[in-house]
Protein backbone atom coordinates (compact mmCIF):
# COMPACT_ATOMS: atom_id res chain seq x y z
CA UNK A 1 0.00 0.00 0.00
CA UNK A 2 1.24 3.37 -1.14
CA UNK A 3 1.18 6.44 0.72
CA UNK A 4 -1.05 5.16 3.89
CA UNK A 5 -2.74 8.09 6.53
CA UNK A 6 -4.88 7.93 9.08
CA UNK A 7 -6.91 11.21 10.02
CA UNK A 8 -6.25 12.58 13.75
CA UNK A 9 -9.07 12.35 16.00
CA UNK A 10 -9.30 12.44 20.10
CA UNK A 11 -12.64 10.13 19.86
CA UNK A 12 -15.82 9.19 18.13
CA UNK A 13 -14.47 7.90 14.10
CA UNK A 14 -11.73 8.46 11.72
CA UNK A 15 -10.33 7.34 8.20
CA UNK A 16 -7.90 5.88 6.26
CA UNK A 17 -6.64 6.77 2.81
CA UNK A 18 -3.44 5.82 0.63
CA UNK A 19 -3.43 3.53 -2.38
CA UNK A 20 -3.57 -0.29 -2.30
CA UNK A 21 -1.78 -1.58 -5.67
CA UNK A 22 -2.22 -4.84 -7.09
CA UNK A 23 0.72 -5.97 -8.79
CA UNK A 24 -0.59 -9.61 -9.83
CA UNK A 25 -2.00 -10.82 -13.07
CA UNK A 26 -5.54 -11.43 -11.12
CA UNK A 27 -8.22 -9.39 -9.46
CA UNK A 28 -7.84 -8.68 -5.44
CA UNK A 29 -10.73 -7.88 -3.40
CA UNK A 30 -10.25 -6.66 -0.57
CA UNK A 31 -13.44 -7.50 1.94
CA UNK A 32 -12.52 -6.42 5.57
CA UNK A 33 -10.05 -4.43 7.33
CA UNK A 34 -8.82 -4.72 11.62
CA UNK A 35 -7.52 -2.37 14.00
CA UNK A 36 -6.41 -2.44 17.23
CA UNK A 37 -7.29 1.19 17.36
CA UNK A 38 -10.88 0.66 16.40
CA UNK A 39 -13.30 -2.05 17.69
CA UNK A 40 -15.23 -1.48 14.26
CA UNK A 41 -14.17 -0.72 10.76
CA UNK A 42 -16.10 -0.83 7.64
CA UNK A 43 -15.12 0.09 3.72
CA UNK A 44 -16.59 2.76 2.70
CA UNK A 45 -17.71 4.07 -0.97
CA UNK A 46 -18.88 6.99 -2.35
CA UNK A 47 -21.95 7.45 -4.76
CA UNK A 48 -24.88 9.23 -5.55
CA UNK A 49 -28.24 8.41 -4.27
CA UNK A 50 -31.44 9.69 -5.01
CA UNK A 51 -31.66 12.85 -5.13
CA UNK A 52 -27.92 13.25 -6.26
CA UNK A 53 -26.26 14.11 -3.45
CA UNK A 54 -22.49 12.65 -3.19
CA UNK A 55 -22.97 10.14 0.12
CA UNK A 56 -20.61 8.00 1.62
CA UNK A 57 -22.20 4.50 2.59
CA UNK A 58 -20.39 1.04 3.65
CA UNK A 59 -18.82 -0.99 0.54
CA UNK A 60 -21.35 -4.20 0.23
CA UNK A 61 -18.84 -7.02 -0.89
CA UNK A 62 -15.79 -5.18 -0.31
CA UNK A 63 -13.57 -3.05 -3.34
CA UNK A 64 -12.38 -5.47 -6.35
CA UNK A 65 -8.87 -3.94 -7.72
CA UNK A 66 -8.67 -5.07 -11.37
CA UNK A 67 -4.70 -6.60 -12.12
CA UNK A 68 -2.20 -4.38 -12.74
CA UNK A 69 -4.43 -1.56 -11.36
CA UNK A 70 -4.81 0.62 -7.90
CA UNK A 71 -7.69 1.55 -5.86
CA UNK A 72 -7.21 5.23 -4.65
CA UNK A 73 -8.70 5.97 -1.05
CA UNK A 74 -8.74 9.92 -0.67
CA UNK A 75 -11.11 12.02 0.99
CA UNK A 76 -14.61 12.75 -0.25
CA UNK A 77 -14.28 9.23 -2.02
CA UNK A 78 -13.31 5.62 -1.35
CA UNK A 79 -12.07 5.21 2.35
CA UNK A 80 -11.61 3.05 5.29
CA UNK A 81 -13.73 4.56 8.55
CA UNK A 82 -13.04 3.67 11.84
CA UNK A 83 -15.97 4.15 13.91
CA UNK A 84 -15.53 3.42 17.87
CA UNK A 85 -12.07 4.84 18.15
CA UNK A 86 -10.22 2.54 20.82
CA UNK A 87 -8.00 5.47 22.24
CA UNK A 88 -6.98 9.22 20.87
CA UNK A 89 -5.25 9.25 17.14
CA UNK A 90 -2.37 11.46 17.70
CA UNK A 91 -0.59 13.12 15.09
CA UNK A 92 2.89 11.55 14.71
CA UNK A 93 1.60 8.38 16.07
CA UNK A 94 0.80 5.39 13.60
CA UNK A 95 -2.22 2.93 13.37
CA UNK A 96 -1.67 -0.52 12.56
CA UNK A 97 -4.15 -1.77 9.95
CA UNK A 98 -5.09 -5.48 8.32
CA UNK A 99 -6.62 -5.89 5.48
CA UNK A 100 -8.34 -9.17 4.45
CA UNK A 101 -8.69 -10.13 0.62
CA UNK A 102 -11.48 -12.62 -0.62
CA UNK A 103 -8.44 -15.66 -0.58
CA UNK A 104 -8.22 -15.02 3.09
CA UNK A 105 -4.94 -13.38 2.77
CA UNK A 106 -3.86 -10.69 4.70
CA UNK A 107 -1.86 -7.98 3.96
CA UNK A 108 -0.31 -5.13 7.44
CA UNK A 109 -0.11 -1.84 6.81
CA UNK A 110 1.44 0.93 9.16
CA UNK A 111 -0.31 4.25 8.39
CA UNK A 112 0.67 7.82 10.24
CA UNK A 113 -1.49 9.63 12.01
CA UNK A 114 -1.85 13.22 10.40
CA UNK A 115 -3.74 16.44 11.48
CA UNK A 116 -6.56 17.53 9.29
CA UNK A 117 -9.59 19.56 9.15
CA UNK A 118 -11.97 18.51 6.32
CA UNK A 119 -16.17 19.18 5.71
CA UNK A 120 -18.58 17.39 7.03
CA UNK A 121 -19.61 14.14 4.66
CA UNK A 122 -23.18 12.58 4.64
CA UNK A 123 -23.58 9.47 5.09
CA UNK A 124 -26.72 7.29 3.69
CA UNK A 125 -27.69 4.35 5.18
CA UNK A 126 -26.26 3.46 8.92
CA UNK A 127 -26.83 3.99 12.21
CA UNK A 128 -23.62 6.39 11.45
CA UNK A 129 -25.88 9.52 9.94
CA UNK A 130 -26.00 11.85 12.72
CA UNK A 131 -23.00 11.97 13.69
CA UNK A 132 -20.49 14.97 12.78
CA UNK A 133 -17.93 13.28 9.60
CA UNK A 134 -15.13 15.74 9.52
CA UNK A 135 -13.26 12.91 10.00
CA UNK A 136 -13.23 12.15 5.61
CA UNK A 137 -11.01 14.87 4.28
CA UNK A 138 -7.45 14.61 4.42
CA UNK A 139 -4.06 15.43 2.75
CA UNK A 140 -1.58 13.37 0.45
CA UNK A 141 1.75 12.97 1.86
CA UNK A 142 2.82 9.80 4.06
CA UNK A 143 5.80 7.20 3.87
CA UNK A 144 6.27 4.73 0.49
CA UNK A 145 5.42 0.69 0.93
CA UNK A 146 4.23 -1.31 -1.78
CA UNK A 147 1.26 -3.94 -1.91
CA UNK A 148 2.47 -7.26 -4.14
CA UNK A 149 -0.40 -9.38 -3.59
Amino acid sequence: MKDPWVKAADEGMSAGFGTIENTGDHDITVTSVTSPASTDLELHETVANESGAMVMREKTGGFTIPAHSELHLEPGGNHIMLMDLTEPLQPGNDVNLTLTFSDDTTFDVTAPVKEFAGANEEYEGTEHGDMDHSTMDMDHSASESAHDH
